[in-house]
């Protein structure tokens, strides 16, 4: 006989059996084994919301599996994740086997390590039913929502919508911006830069006008301009004054959910979905030479910036092993959490500071890798000395009008010599000025004014939404990114490059839902079920509670709704295009299928004609000459291939550019990243250009 572990996945199984040994049986229950069904509500609303769970489809074969493990051990300990999902798995698997549930027979593990595996079994607990709630609610909740907005939705706009309470707030955010955009007016205004050399060098400095008669400068078109210009034809530039002092620059804290996705998506590209695949299979534990299984980093579904004692000692032995003891802090680094997170976890950080990068790279896959590389880099630094920077800030007097100049250099690298938090793409570099000093004349080297037109605000991408989404308090670090997924796949929001728009379909679905359905897209509102939720997690309320107050004002406004739109239509408008309908003529618009957009002809249904949207690329393919196309697989990667096919078989996943092979004149490849190389993949040609 010998005790049962039992955990979500395959991969976390293995990395726990290593550490526990023979005693014990580990077996996954591959995620949720019970749910409420799918073919109908499944609440009882008359018996305050119960939920009619049942053995969901599919699972047949690992409960069998379950239940036989069960009824041959001593003992079973539930260790699914360490947040809501897993609690609420554990309690359904529970129930399942008829367990006690006054038993201590929970274990949750922040880290797959040894020393957080023991650490787990040392603390065992019930199952904690105020979790467990705050799941059901949600669960519910977002059953009620779904499965009661959805029908009218298909009623009024098109059958097979969905709507949801967190992705319905998300489509609105990338709604009400993109009509803040289009409403947008662009006003001009006009600023004034001066390039300048000093007495004591021949380097040139660019100062902005800051200041007009002792206010500021504020330029609304040429005419203005022009006049501060010959005010100053002739005029001798005074340095009035000179601020040096030394600042200091400390490290961005280690990593939560929505910070990691954040990063991700500027430095590397990767869509949220992405990033936590990647990050969920660091945690479960990856084969490493010469160890085995090991958990890489910690728990990775976190809103706390809490470090262990231990993970925090590590690291610095880390520091001064690598950089040296003059890259510590004079005391360790501790920051603290916003107000509203949840503490349960620690921040996502290595689980041994120890195994760097270059020691785990070769038994990573490449998205493992760059996850890990930056998980490890952001925490480390998170623990290392201040930069610390010489800074110069310079004012310059000239007939009444005041420059401003600023700069700086480096004067200790710090924690910038291992990791500095990706910059949003227009931020300016901030270079050193030369040597000058108070009462210095300078000279003018060249002055103008430049013409500006106020900019509207810049769409979402996946970084920016999530940003948003965390600061208004929507969802929690489990829901970024599958909101995401779902509003995409729902064909709501579409990529362009990494911006997200919303369809037409978002747009006329938004606008419905404003309408009829004001609290349910209302960020607001949203936020408050979310705290909601969290005061049934801690227990100060009651979950039945928490579904009747919102039962009883959604069931009023869905009645409200079916009378206001009874009869009533909504129709999705036509994206006309230029291509023509060669059957008739006409200009051919885009329409959306059950498998996203295709051309149609408006003329239906005299026409029938359609046709598949192809997107061509400035490539042509090296084996037949025809166009590259952008198509996509059945998992939503780009890729690119012939438009011959199935004349010609090729693809690719390298991006094609306008470039030509300079040895045989063909197209040319962007493989890898920014630092990746330009090849040629015609056959027998082997050209390769490094970018770096």
């Amino acid at each position: 006989m010998s005790d049962l572990v039992i955990v979500e996945s395959p991969a976390k199984a293995k990395t726990i059996k290593k550490y526990l040994g023979g005693d014990y049986e580990v077996i996954a229950s591959m995620g949720h084994v019970r749910d409420l069904p799918k073919s109908k509500m499944g609440i009882d609303f008359e018996n305050h919301f119960e939920p009619q769970y049942i053995n969901m489809k599919g699972k047949e074969d690992v409960i069998k599996e379950l239940k036989k493990y069960a009824k041959k051990s001593d003992k079973i300990y539930l260790a699914t994740d360490p947040d809501r999902e897993g609690e609420a798995i554990s309690w359904h698997i529970a129930q399942m086997l008829g367990l006690d549930l006054n038993d201590n027979n929970r274990v949750t593990f922040n880290e797959i390590t040894k020393s957080g595996i023991k650490a787990g079994m040392d603390n065992l607990h019930k199952i904690d039913l105020d979790l467990v709630n705050a799941q059901q609610a949600r669960r519910i909740l977002d059953r009620i929502v779904g499965y009661k907005l959805s029908p009218f939705l298909w009623k009024k706009v098109k059958r097979g919508l969905s709507a949801g309470r967190v992705q319905s707030v998300a489509v609105r955010m990338i709604v009400d911006r993109e009509n803040e955009i289009k409403n947008f007016e662009p006003k001009e205004y006009w600023s004034i830069d001066a390039k300048f050399s000093a007495p004591s060098s021949r380097k040139v400095f660019t100062a902005k006008l800051a200041n007009i008669d002792g206010n500021k400068a504020e330029l609304e078109n040429k005419e203005q301009t022009d006049d501060i210009l010959k005010r100053l034809e002739n005029a001798q530039y005074v340095v009035t004054e000179v601020k040096k002092r030394v600042t200091k620059k400390q490290p961005s804290p280690p990593f939560i959910t929505s910070t990691l996705q954040q990063e991700a998506s500027k430095r590397l590209s990767f869509q949220a979905k992405r990033t936590m695949k990647a990050a969920q299979e660091l945690y479960e534990g990856v084969e490493i030479e010469g160890m085995g299984a090991v958990g890489l980093i910690t728990y990775m579904r976190t809103d706390s910036l809490r470090i262990s004692d231990e993970a925090r000692d590590a690291a610095a032995v880390c520091i001064e092993n690598i950089f040296g003891k003059e890259y510590l802090p004079p005391s360790p680094r501790v920051f603290k959490s916003k107000k509203n997170a949840q503490d349960a976890h620690e921040a996502i950080r290595p689980s041994i500071p120890d195994l760097t990068p270059e020691k785990v790279k070769a038994s990573l896959t490449t998205d493992q890798f760059k996850i890990y590389k930056l998980v490890w880099e952001r925490f480390i630094a998170s623990q290392m000395a201040n930069a610390l920077l010489d800074t110069v800030s310079v004012t310059i007097e000239a007939e009444g009008c005041t420059f401003k100049a600023s700069g700086y250099s480096v004067k200790f690298d710090g924690f910038t010599k291992l990791y500095e938090e990706k910059k949003d793409e227009d931020e300016e570099n901030n270079k050193m000025l030369p040597p000058i000093e108070k009462d210095d004349i300078l000279k003018l080297k060249d002055i103008a004014g430049n013409q500006h037109f106020t900019q509207p605000p810049a769409r979402f991408t996946e970084a920016s939404l999530i940003k948003t989404m965390e600061e208004n308090g929507i969802g929690r670090p489990s829901t970024y990114a599958p909101t995401i997924t779902t509003i995409i796949s729902r064909l709501y929001v579409e990529r362009e490059g990494k911006q997200l728009k919303p369809t037409a379909l978002g747009e006329v679905t938004t606008d419905l839902m404003k309408d009829h359905f004001k609290h349910i897209v209302d960020a607001k509102f949203t936020a408050k079920m979310e705290n909601d939720l969290d005061a049934v997690e801690r227990g100060e309320t009651d979950w039945v509670d928490t579904l009747d107050a919102f039962y009883q004002d959604f069931e009023k406004t869905l009645e409200k709704a079916e009378k206001a739109m009874d009869g009533k239509r909504v129709k999705v408008p036509d994206e006309e295009t230029d291509v023509v309908c060669e059957q008739c003529g006409r200009k051919m618009v885009i329409k959306i299928g059950r498998f996203g957009k295709f051309l149609a002809c408006p003329g239906f249904p005299e026409c029938k004609n359609t046709k598949k949207i192809v997107q061509e690329t400035k490539g042509n393919c090296p084996l037949c000459g025809q166009k590259i196309i952008l198509k996509k697989s059945k998992k939503g990667r780009s890729f690119y291939g012939c438009d011959n096919y199935p004349n010609c078989n090729f693809m690719t996943w390298n991006v094609p550019v306008e470039d030509k092979c300079p040895k045989c004149g063909n197209t040319l490849f962007k493989k890898g990243g920014k630092s990746g190389k330009l090849v040629c993949e015609k056959p027998d040609c082997g050209y390769e250009k490094d970018l770096t």
